[in-house]
């Protein structure tokens, strides 16, 4: 390989009528081709075995929908988190149980609108393949009514935009997208490599997918989430998983730097072969945690399965319904499980404080009515880097997974 074709591989910048150089990107695949040497096949062949580890743990749980509510709920709140929102997964799950909070952060409108576009989008995969048009479509769910409400949602951008630190200009912006009438075209040619046969492995083709999209910026606001829901919808299309299970955004927040540094070293160095080798280690390490906090769910239902029918006697029934339910929502009132058993308001409060008493449910509202319980093990399997506190008493090594 030449120096200038490596450099020009992922595309060149060019200077427009007003003087500034906005960066117009190769079409995919790159020329000179991947180099997927002994290191970068041999990392291939890790993320493949991870993602297959992590799809033997997640047909092992007896709902993994409820599992990928709780994991499309985090990756929206690491997502968003990356653009700079302050919301946490709590924060989510209050807000979806109406449960008030003064000092919640009000971005939690835009987590809120992140897990309903990933749920729209893997509807919509149902019927039509990735495009253009869905692309679109999902943007339009992300955007409405949240910051970046008025900047066209759903619709392609007619108008320069830039990425670069707050307050920066076209003069002095870290990157500077194609142009917008260049926009069209570039997805038009991201769309023809997406569903075009070709020899690349499923992960390196959703790998450069990514970052291409990434480099083309076609939205004026809501990119970075945009881009990083493409990943998950692509293994979804691809089969590369069964399930819906796998987000980099905890990976790509905790590296927040080097993600951006190699993004842009595509594009001035032609560097893909770094970017894939960091997105790959993305993969064997996020689809590790996540085959374990598959592991760890079905552990604590057997273990809190186990204590209900032990200490609830004839109430064991609705104890174990109830806590079925508990999966697909963490934050639960005596009203709530009043109607979910269909049992009187006494009965079903004497059954969340037996609940309680077992560890299961924490009131978290202080209130003396109107209160609320959570279930706290399970959501802090999604929150701790850790996976699981101590005290609930499960263990599964990394090595397990």
């Amino acid at each position: 390989m030449d120096s200038k074709n490596v450099l020009d591989r992922a595309g060149i910048y060019v200077r427009q009528p007003t003087g500034y150089k906005a960066f117009i990107p190769a079409t995919l695949p790159p020329h000179p081709p991947i180099n997927l040497d002994a290191s970068l096949t041999a990392l291939l062949s890790r993320a493949d075995r991870a993602l297959g580890r992590l799809d033997g743990s997640v047909s092992t749980l007896p709902n993994a929908d409820l599992f990928i509510l709780m994991y499309v709920r985090k990756e929206a709140v690491l997502s968003s988190q990356i653009e700079g929102t302050q919301s946490s997964l709590q924060d989510l799950l209050a807000a979806e149980s109406s449960l008030y909070d003064a000092h919640r952060p009000k971005d939690v409108d835009e987590v809120i609108n992140y897990v309903r576009a990933l749920n729209y989008g893997l509807k919509r995969l149902k019927d039509m393949p990735i495009s253009i048009r869905l692309i679109r479509e999902i943007h339009d769910q992300l955007l409405q009514g949240v910051r970046g409400k008025n900047l066209n949602p759903g619709e392609l951008r007619s108008s320069q935009n830039w990425i670069g630190p707050a307050g920066c200009t076209l003069s002095t912006a870290t990157f500077i997208p194609p142009p917008a009438h260049d926009v069209t075209r570039c997805l038009g040619e991201l769309e023809v490599f997406l569903h075009t046969a070709d020899d690349l492995p499923p992960l390196v083709k959703i790998a450069l997918a990514h970052v291409q999209f990434e480099t083309i910026h076609p939205f004026l606001d809501g990119n970075g989430r945009l881009g990083r829901l493409l990943i998950t919808f692509l293994l979804t299309e691809s089969d590369v998983l069964q399930k819906p299970v796998l987000y980099l955004s905890h990976f790509f927040k905790k590296h927040r730097q080097q993600y951006y540094e190699h993004l842009q070293r595509v594009r001035d160095y032609g560097e893909f072969e770094a970017w894939l080798d960091f997105f790959l280690r993305g993969v064997v390490e996020v689809a590790g945690e996540a085959a374990v906090t598959a592991q760890r769910i079905q552990l604590l239902r057997e273990k809190h399965r186990s204590a209900i029918m032990d200490t609830l006697g004839r109430a064991a029934g609705n104890g174990l319904r109830i806590l079925e339910h508990l999966f697909c929502k963490p934050i639960i009132s005596v009203t709530d499980i009043q109607q979910l058993t269909g049992t009187t308001h006494a009965a079903a409060s004497t059954t969340v404080q037996r609940l309680v008493n077992l560890g299961i449910l924490v009131e978290v509202t202080g209130y003396a009515r109107n209160r609320r319980f959570r279930y706290d093990a399970y959501v802090q399997l999604f929150t701790d880097g850790t996976n699981i506190v101590d005290e609930v008493g499960l263990t599964v090594s990394p090595e397990e997974s």
